[in-house]
């Protein structure tokens, strides 16, 4: 049997703010247990919640950024149950009428081929909400340690329609969605940290069905490789189950990276096993219209529509608009770059997705701690573009830059090094001339069509001037006195 995957997803965003949701207790990440747990957080007998507006206004903003509908009222909801790390006994939540409800995000994946798959992906809901605190087993020999620093900390729980078909997909969507977040500020998007973590709600159902199947959630997936695997694992695993005769049962489960499967945790709960009712200790949120557009007012230009002007502007492809708009850093880095080369838009582009990126990228840097500024990495690309250097020279000169040699300008390296292209076409004339007199049989199986001889005559020529010749004009040359 032919079966189809259903994917949606629940996305937890840990909130920028100095102080948790209910409570003045700092989120800074690192504090000794339990050394950031005030009595609010800790549940003490007549302790009171205080909502945080600036968790509120972040949430505004994703719900803007989306084009959700901002409810007003907003109801915050007690979701009760228990876990040894969540003091109350209940959670701090929104159902009924969260904070965002509604909107969109649109994904765009490279086939194979090359081509460029654009989908939408429907959001559900954002719901404010609290984060539990963390139980601890390492250090503990028959024993749990509890810390309650996270008890508070302000989450945003972004919730996806079952829309998305393929692990790769639900891997765009959550790289998009990390990418947004970051873009608008409302969260720093640190994964290892927990500032951003996904539960994958996977199903699966026969091809052609439009019933859903029943579903297993798996919670806590804090990378899109462990993301990406777990729900390839999920899926495998459903329809053996199927095809062996079973049923699916509806549970939680976690990822087990290191066997790369996923293992039973909990059966799942309904929204009725939480016994949801208004929190008696929070007023109805009213949202007003001026608020609203004061947050609207202060957002950036969003990342799908700078990638739209990129392709507009600079004919660049969807693919290479996405990676330069992955964060708000990366887009102020090629702007700022092609700002001083702007007919040579791709050419930059090129360098900060390939030599630039790469290089961050071995070196686990983000690219604000990259320290080949643009206008020194404009530098350098212009005199690729005027053929002072050749572009396999350049990448010589920018291994100096990121060393910080000569203050990282390229023209001081390319003359300290002497690193300038020879594009003098005498020189390289009387250098071709000597290259054919040395290898009258080279020049003999060219002539008799074998291309492969060609090849090397230029790989002699480049060598002999330690790659410092103009490639176009070698090859142009060459083929001159070929056939001459």
């Amino acid at each position: 049997m032919q079966w189809e995957i259903v994917i949606g997803l629940e996305v937890h965003t840990q909130l920028s703010t100095r102080s948790k949701i209910f409570s003045g207790a700092p989120t800074a990440f690192g504090a000794a247990p339990n050394a950031q747990a005030c009595a609010v957080d800790i549940a003490l007998p007549g302790v009171l919640p205080v909502l945080n507006r600036g968790a509120v206004e972040r949430a505004i903003r994703l719900g803007l950024a989306v084009g959700a509908k901002i409810n007003s009222p907003s109801i915050f909801a007690r979701k009760n149950y228990f876990y040894p790390d969540l003091p109350k006994g209940y959670q701090i939540s929104q159902y009924e009428l969260p904070v965002v409800a509604g909107g969109s995000v649109k994904i765009i994946q490279i086939g194979g081929d090359g081509s460029e798959c654009e989908k939408t992906i429907r959001l559900t809901r954002a719901h404010l909400e609290e984060d539990a605190g963390k139980s601890l087993h390492e250090d503990f020999q028959g024993m749990t340690g509890i810390d309650l620093n996270r008890a508070g900390t302000p989450l945003l729980e972004i919730v996806s329609e079952p829309d998305m078909r393929s692990s790769a997909e639900a891997v765009a969507f959550a790289k998009t969605l990390h990418s947004l977040v970051r873009w608008i500020d409302i969260c720093d998007g640190n994964m290892q940290e927990g500032s951003f973590r996904c539960d994958a709600n996977v199903s699966v159902r026969p091809l052609g069905s439009d019933k859903l199947g029943t579903r297993c959630e798996i919670k806590n997936l804090n990378s899109f490789r462990f993301l990406e695997k777990a729900i390839d694992y999920e899926a495998k695993r459903q329809m053996e189950i199927l095809e062996d005769g079973g049923t699916i049962r509806q549970e939680t489960r976690l990822y087990d990276s290191d066997k790369d499967e996923t293992r039973a945790m909990r059966s799942k709960e309904d929204a009725q096993d939480y016994r949801y009712f208004p929190d008696p200790d929070l007023l109805p949120l009213e949202i007003s219209a001026d608020w609203i557009n004061r947050v609207r007012a202060m957002l950036p230009e969003l990342p799908e529509a700078k990638r739209s002007s990129y392709m507009a502007e600079y004919s660049l492809s969807a693919y290479d608009a996405g990676v330069l708009t992955a964060t708000r850093e990366m887009a102020d880095y090629f702007e700022s770059t092609v700002k001083l080369l702007p007919t040579q838009a791709k050419l930059c582009a090129n360098w900060i997705m390939g030599e630039v990126n790469g290089r961050l990228h071995r070196e686990a840097m983000d690219i604000a701690q990259c320290p080949v500024s643009p206008a020194q990495l404009a530098g350098l690309l212009l005199r690729i573009s005027d053929g002072t250097v050749s572009g396999k020279t350049a990448k010589d000169v920018f291994d100096a830059m990121w060393r910080g040699e000569c203050g990282g300008d390229a023209d001081i390296i390319i003359e300290t090094k002497g690193l300038k292209q020879i594009s003098d076409a005498g020189e390289i004339e009387q250098l071709i001339a000597g290259i054919l007199a040395a290898n009258p049989q080279q020049v003999a199986d060219y002539r008799n069509g074998k291309e492969k001889a060609f090849n090397s005559l230029v790989g002699q020529a480049m060598k002999a001037t330690k790659g410092k010749a103009n490639p176009a004009q070698v090859n142009e040359l060459l083929k001159k006195k070929l056939t001459e």
